[in-house]
């Protein structure tokens, strides 16, 4: 994955997760860590969620990471598509040791553990030139 894109993720920590389930769109907000060895994004949410119940119906996800910021120069975002996992037992301990190294006040209330394996990224970078986009694919 380009080191533009990788720094941009880790950089980060809310994306908007963007589901699809009997031809309805929903997306939600969700704190992030990214594991960039595995290029996935692993993210807390209930169970009782519409977008995990959704995601556990169609494991097809989509959804983007930006910047807050107001001048058109330093525009900055990514578009990912991905799939939607539900991790197993052995991997959700190292799913909660990596979350939770990141967002420590997390475990206060425990939530169920995901996590996204990327597969496609189109990155907006103005920094590097209006309109600029890196691509990554899996």
């Amino acid at each position: 994955m380009d080191k533009t894109i990788v720094e941009f993720i880790k950089s980060n920590q809310v994306l908007t997760l963007a589901t699809s389930f009997n031809n309805k769109p929903y997306c939600a907000l969700c704190f992030y860590v990214f594991d960039e060895e595995l290029n996935q994004l692993i993210f807390l949410s209930s169970d009782k969620t519409r977008h995990i119940n959704e995601c556990l119906g169609n494991i097809l996800v989509a959804g983007s990471i930006n910047n807050c910021v107001t001048e058109v120069e330093k525009i900055q975002g990514i578009q990912f598509e991905g799939e939607f996992i539900a991790p197993n037992q052995l991997n959700t301990i190292n799913l909660y040791k990596k979350y939770y190294k990141k967002f420590p006040f997390a475990a206060a209330m425990p939530s169920p553990i995901w996590a996204i394996d990327l597969t496609y990224i189109k990155m907006t970078d103005n920094t590097l030139g209006f309109g600029k986009k890196v691509i990554w694919n899996k």
